[in-house]
């Protein structure tokens, strides 16, 4: 049997505990000073929270195509990716750089460092605009700096999805 355990954030503000990651970044967006993480636009906000609801089917949809077929499958969900990055004018989700982009990049840096490696799959092949938002935010110091190790996200995919 192999456990997992991850350091999950949380936060308790004004008597109330947030630990679900998504909730809790929105939390201090919306009570904290700061710049905005999400435009005040209208149609971004309703884009944004569809996108937000993707985030499970896109997570599960790569994560299962590790054990059938990677391109078709995990394909068909940054397919969905490319898509959206083509709605609005500029590199990132809503076209300016938001919250959105930081609920998807930890996942689309994991899965194309194991998809690359073990399926030899590009994930960015055929998606420019994929391929240009993570090039955009591989430009931002702020986000560089926590990027995982190739090596780490390597083995541990592999003990966990090829190695069973």
């Amino acid at each position: 049997m192999i456990l997992y355990v991850f350091k999950v954030p949380s936060l308790e503000h004004n008597n109330k505990i947030i630990g679900e990651s998504l909730d809790l970044v929105k939390y201090l967006d919306a009570h904290f000073d700061g710049p905005a993480l999400l435009p005040n636009d209208p149609a971004k906000r309703e884009f944004a929270e569809e996108l937000f609801t993707y985030t499970d089917t896109f997570s599960k949809t790569v994560l299962s195509s590790f054990k059938g077929d990677v391109v078709k499958e995990a394909g068909a969900a940054f397919d969905y990716l490319e898509s959206a990055l083509q709605k609005f004018d500029g590199p990132f989700f809503l076209g300016e750089i938001s919250l959105v982009d930081f609920v998807y990049i930890p996942f689309v840096e994991r899965f194309q460092i194991f998809i690359q490696e073990v399926f030899k799959y590009d994930i960015t092949s055929g998606r420019p605009k994929l391929a240009a938002w993570i090039e955009e935010l591989n430009k931002i110091d702020a986000y560089t700096v926590t990027k995982a190790d190739p090596e780490h996200v390597i083995q541990l995919y592999k003990k966990r999805f090829v190695d069973q």
